[in-house]
């Protein structure tokens, strides 16, 4: 309808004509509907091609229930009837899925008009407010997991989670690079349809290493999918049709990247890059804090010159499997082991000689015993090796021997040939006890006994000592 009106008085202006009210509508930012009672549009202003993807035309015949997200149907079918009640709606959110299969969150405003048995709604955009809270939401979730999270497997998972509310990421892995080996690998992957590749040099021609070699995001389509050399990129599964990679930069430089991959097309875009990008500063802030926290743990619970467990750890560990081996009435072997005559190597060789062969002799000592026991240096030249689950003496004797045997083999330490023997003290659970005091002072007294007896021995309590034949 077109309206006039005569100016105002006085003015000497001359009538003019109003726009109609369709032609406001269309100026609006926001979109007009009208819906009937069930659920179909009968007019859509311009602005709903805009927020929904579809021109008013086609809006018109639709369905409100063919365009809603499933995860918000039932709630908006609620809401609906409340309006069909004559309960006015005002600031109701909810999603749908544009023409385009992108999800836009929406704001409306709805009244039911009895008298055109119609309801007529208003629609806002409301998607960057959603996405700009969801965004803050994930940043402040992956903070409180650097802090919350017990190891790096329990933070990856949990960004793992934050990054997946944000954007298509069902297929999704962390690869980190360690400068001093130039390593990268791949400690959290998840990929139904790909195994995660192993650790490998940086030049080995993963695709994560071109993103840490240029500090750059990547984000691969159907089409630069295709130029790429599958058998060369290790982290990119075979079949995937879009590849999303950012690097997590610190202050020390770029550590590793979080990608995303994608066995459908048209899935990820620019603004998923920024997205990733804005998420993964947090999460290399949250990863260097934990590595921090890693290593000052390490620090405190490991010999520093070996690496194996101190006194603390070893001491916490045999008092764990004890209390394992009470409930189970299992067995356990405690070895105390004494380097023979080692104050000879350091006085006349020097220390630094000393330690590489110390360094030496625990690499050795671990490679004699199963992942699940325990190899520990308490001290100077003296190392405990707790053997879950191992009898007194039979299997523990068998065990100390292969140490013997292991330890005898000369050692190659800067150009000189060197040779240790070891003093080897047994003690097993539950005969000689079950608090951890009284276990490795009695393996310290058996080591005591088989050095006094001239060394390169090992000696079980009871048993008296054994010679090596």
């Amino acid at each position: 309808m077109i309206r006039s009106f005569a100016g105002r008085p006085g003015s000497g202006e001359q009538p003019r004509e109003f726009l109609s009210l369709d032609n406001v509508m269309d100026l609006l930012l926001d979109a007009v509907c009208l819906v009937d009672a069930d659920g179909y549009f009968v007019f859509a202003s311009a602005a709903c091609e805009r927020i929904f993807g579809y021109p008013p035309e086609e809006m018109v015949g639709r369905c409100i229930k063919d365009m809603v997200h499933p995860e918000h149907l039932e709630r908006t079918l609620e809401a609906a009837d409340r309006v069909l009640a004559g309960q006015p709606l005002v600031h109701f959110e909810n999603c749908y899925i544009r023409k385009d299969g992108q999800p836009v969150h929406v704001m409306w405003s709805a009244q039911w008009s009895e008298k055109d048995q119609l309801r007529i709604a208003v629609a806002r955009d409301v998607t960057e407010r959603k996405r700009s809270e969801a965004l803050q939401a994930a940043l402040y979730a992956i903070s409180e997991a650097a802090f919350s999270t017990q190891n790096l497997d329990e933070l990856f998972q949990h960004t793992h989670e934050v990054i997946a509310s944000l954007l298509p990421a069902n297929n999704f892995f962390v690869a980190l690079y360690d400068r001093d080996s130039d390593e990268l690998s791949f400690p959290y992957f998840v990929d139904p349809s790909h195994e995660a590749p192993a650790p490998q040099p940086l030049d080995a021609g993963a695709l994560s290493a071109e993103i840490i070699r240029t500090g750059q995001a990547l984000l691969l389509n159907p089409l630069s999918r295709s130029t790429l050399n599958e058998p060369d990129r290790p982290d990119i599964a075979k079949g995937a049709l879009e590849w999303l990679g950012v690097p997590l930069v610190s202050p020390s430089g770029t550590i590793g990247v979080l990608a995303v991959q994608s066995y459908m097309a048209d899935v990820y875009r620019e603004r998923d890059v920024e997205l990733l990008q804005y998420v993964s500063t947090q999460v290399a802030a949250a990863l260097e804090r934990k590595r921090m926290e890693h290593r000052l743990q390490h620090a405190a619970l490991h010999d520093p010159l070996t690496g194996l467990p101190n006194r603390a750890l070893f001491h916490d560990r045999l008092e764990n499997a004890l209390a394992l081996a009470r409930r189970d009435k299992s067995l356990l072997s405690l070895l105390y082991l004494d380097l023979d005559r080692f104050k000879q190597v350091n006085d006349t060789y020097g220390h630094a000689t000393g330690d590489v062969l110390l360094q030496e002799v625990a690499r050795r000592l671990t490679s004699c015993v199963r992942e699940s026991d325990t190899v520990g240096r308490i001290g100077g030249d003296e190392f405990l090796i707790l053997l879950s689950g191992v009898g007194y003496p039979d299997d523990a004797l068998i065990v100390a021997e292969k140490v013997r045997s292991v330890l005898l083999e000369s050692y190659d330490v800067g150009g000189l040939r060197l040779s240790i023997a070891p003093s080897i003290g047994i003690a097993g659970y539950p005969e000689h006890g079950d608090d951890y005091r009284q276990l490795i002072r009695m393996a310290d007294e058996s080591m005591y006994r088989a050095k006094k007896q001239g060394g390169n021995r090992f000696d079980a309590t009871v048993q008296g000592e054994h010679t090596p034949s």
